[in-house]
């Protein structure tokens, strides 16, 4: 997986990038856990999501955080990592002008970031939001949420129950033609310690549905 160094808004951020196969291939850009606790692009979730999109044929990306690994500047609580992930997501499009479809993946603050991404960006068509930080993070940003996409949630999540993550799709699941599907992994905790395979096959199983609509509805 080539290693890529694009600028950013604070310097370089350190990226990896698989291209796709085929030059309408749908992009996905896939964002990591908290900076500012240890999290990075090679985060166990983050990876295992990046080669999940990549199987599938994907133009795929994923990229440290500002002041993580080899990427330049300062944590900054979420405004400038956003800035990132739009920099970051202009020079995947900018790849595949072509594209199908835009998908953004995030895990925990990744999925956070990624959320308010996508209120930005028309173009993103779908999403997968894995244990996202409702209990500690405001989305009341989403409102509604503009795309479709899957919420993935360990069923023993220690950090954010699934009555939390619950209330979070009530709260955001008001646009017509959107749906919030919720995936509930039973006995994975926030990590996915023990369940990675688990999760993984519920993003697989949802994007073979997601994808298949996408094709019907084209024809």
């Amino acid at each position: 997986m080539p290693e890529i160094i694009i600028n950013g808004p604070e310097g370089r951020l350190e990226c990896r990038y698989m291209p796709g196969v085929t030059a309408d291939a749908p992009t996905a850009l896939i964002l990591h856990p908290e900076p500012n606790k240890n999290g990075t692009m090679n985060n166990r979730v983050t990876f295992a999501m990046y080669k999940l999109f990549q199987a599938r044929g994907f133009a795929v990306m994923r990229f440290n955080f500002r002041g993580v690994g080899r990427s330049q500047g300062v944590y900054d609580n979420g405004e400038g990592e956003l800035s990132d992930a739009a920099t970051a997501m202009d020079w995947l499009q900018a790849q595949f002008p072509a594209s199908s479809s835009c998908w953004i993946a995030g895990f925990s603050f990744g999925s956070w970031i990624g959320m308010q991404l996508m209120m930005r960006r028309p173009e993103i068509t779908g999403f997968i939001s894995v244990s996202p930080p409702a209990a500690t993070h405001d989305f009341a940003f989403l409102a509604p949420c503009p795309a479709s996409g899957l919420i993935v949630q360990g069923g023993a999540n220690e950090l954010v129950t699934p009555e939390r993550v619950n209330m979070l799709v009530e709260k955001i699941s008001k646009q017509k033609g959107v749906q919030i599907d919720v995936s509930v992994i039973e006995g994975a905790n926030h990590f996915f310690s023990a369940h990675l395979d688990e999760a993984m096959a519920s993003i697989n199983a949802y994007l073979d549905s997601s994808l298949n609509n996408d094709e019907i509805e084209n024809n």
